[in-house]
C-alpha cells in the first residue's frame, strides 16, 4: 500500500538535494528546506522576486535560486544561514545559471549568449567566456571535476573551450567540423569528447582534449540526424539515437559499430521481448469514502474512466502493432525517433 503526506504548498519549481537528506520547496518568492524525513521546515529563505529555477550544489550544502524576471541569482547556504550571495549581470541579464563541480563556483549565461561567467564564492572573482555556443547546454566537466569544455561560437564557426576548474584560465581552444553544433560530453573516463550536430544535419566527431579528431560518423544525409547521444557508465560504448528510428552502439577502441537496433512499428514472434499495455481501472470507494474496496470496476482503456483509477500493466500476445501517430509536417521538433528525454 503506499502511504502519502499531508499537502504542502508550493507555486513553483522544487527539487532532491543530491544526498537526499533535503527538499527545496519554491512557493512564489520564498525557498522552503524540508527535511526529507520528518518534512520539517529546517531553513526558509526569502528571495527579492518570484523564483524560476533552483538547482543545489553537489555538496548539498548551497542551493541557487535563478529570477529570471529580475534577471538575477541568489544563492544561500544551510550550513551558514546568514550567509548570502547575490549575482546580477546587469543589462547583459541571465538566461541560465548552474553549479560547477567544486560547488564554490556558479556559471551563468547571459541573454543572447553574449558571455558564459564563472563567479567564485570564496574569493568574488569572476572569469568571462565570450560567446557561448548555448544557454543550458554547450558545457560539460570531466568526471573528476578538474576541467570543463564550454562550446562557443564566433565568426559562424563552433569551437571548444577547454578550462581548468582550478584557475579557471582557457588551456585550449579547437574548431570542430559542426554547421550547428548541438551539445558536447564528455566520456566517463575523461580521454575523449563527443560533439553532434543539430537534427538537421547528422554528424558525429569524437575528439582528444588536444583537439585531435578521433573519428567522424554520418549515417546518412538529407534527413533528420542526431536525436540524442549517451555513454555507457563505464565508458566502453557510445549510444546514439536518431530520428531514422535506429540506435547505433559504437565501441570507443575502434569506433566502430557495436550493435544497431532498431524502433519497429510492429513486434513480431518468436520474440524473447514482453510486451506490456498500460490499462486504468477505476477504482471503488467503500461508503464512508477512506479505505479503497478490493473489487475493480470493468474499464474500457481506450476510454479513460473519470476519478481515481488504479494503473496495471497487461501482456499482450504477438504479433502486435505499436501506436504511431505520423507527426504533422508544419511543426518542428517531430516526436519520432529514439531520444531521450522524449
Amino acid at each position: 500500500m503506499m502511504e502519502f503526506t499531508e499537502a504542502y504548498k508550493a507555486k513553483g519549481p522544487c527539487c532532491f538535494s543530491p544526498n537526499a537528506r533535503y527538499l527545496a520547496v519554491s512557493v512564489d518568492y520564498r525557498l522552503v528546506i524540508r527535511d526529507v524525513v520528518s518534512l520539517k521546515v529546517v531553513q526558509l529563505f526569502s528571495c527579492v522576486d518570484k523564483i524560476s529555477y533552483i538547482e543545489w550544489a553537489l555538496d548539498s550544502e548551497y542551493i541557487l535560486c535563478g529570477l529570471f524576471k529580475k534577471p538575477m541569482i541568489q544563492a544561500w547556504s544551510l550550513t551558514q544561514p546568514e550567509w548570502t550571495c547575490k549575482i546580477d549581470e546587469g543589462p547583459a541579464g541571465i538566461s541560465y545559471a548552474r553549479w560547477s563541480p567544486d560547488s564554490r563556483h556558479i556559471l551563468t549565461t547571459s541573454d543572447f549568449q553574449l558571455r558564459l561567467t564563472v563567479w567564485s564564492l570564496v574569493n568574488t572573482a569572476c572569469v568571462h567566456v565570450q560567446w557561448p555556443k548555448h544557454a543550458s547546454k554547450g558545457v560539460s566537466f570531466t568526471k573528476d571535476g578538474k576541467f570543463a569544455a564550454i562550446c562557443t561560437r564566433k565568426d559562424c564557426k563552433d569551437y571548444v573551450n577547454l578550462l581548468s576548474c582550478h584557475t579557471w584560465e582557457i588551456m585550449g581552444i579547437f574548431a570542430v567540423d559542426t554547421l550547428d553544433l548541438a551539445d558536447i560530453e564528455w566520456s566517463p573516463d575523461d580521454s575523449a569528447i563527443v560533439v553532434w550536430d543539430s537534427s538537421l544535419d547528422y554528424k558525429v566527431l569524437i575528439y582528444s582534449p588536444d583537439g585531435r579528431c578521433l573519428f567522424k560518423y554520418q549515417a546518412y544525409e538529407s534527413g533528420l540526424g542526431v536525436k540524442t547521444i549517451a555513454w555507457s557508465p563505464c565508458g566502453q560504448f557510445l549510444a546514439v539515437g536518431s530520428y531514422d528510428q535506429m540506435i547505433r552502439i559504437f565501441n570507443h577502441l575502434t569506433w566502430k559499430i557495436f550493435a544497431e537496433f532498431t524502433h519497429l512499428s510492429s513486434v513480431r514472434g518468436p520474440c524473447s521481448a514482453a510486451v506490456f499495455k498500460e490499462v486504468d481501472e477505476p477504482l471503488q470507494f467503500d461508503m464512508s469514502g477512506l479505505c479503497m474496496s478490493d473489487e475493480f470496476i470493468k474499464g474500457d482503456s481506450d476510454n479513460p474512466p473519470e476519478g481515481p483509477v488504479r494503473i496495471r500493466y497487461k501482456v499482450m500476445e504477438l504479433p502486435i502493432s505499436l501506436p504511431f501517430q505520423k507527426p504533422p509536417a508544419d511543426k518542428p521538433n517531430p516526436k519520432q525517433g529514439i531520444g531521450y528525454p522524449l
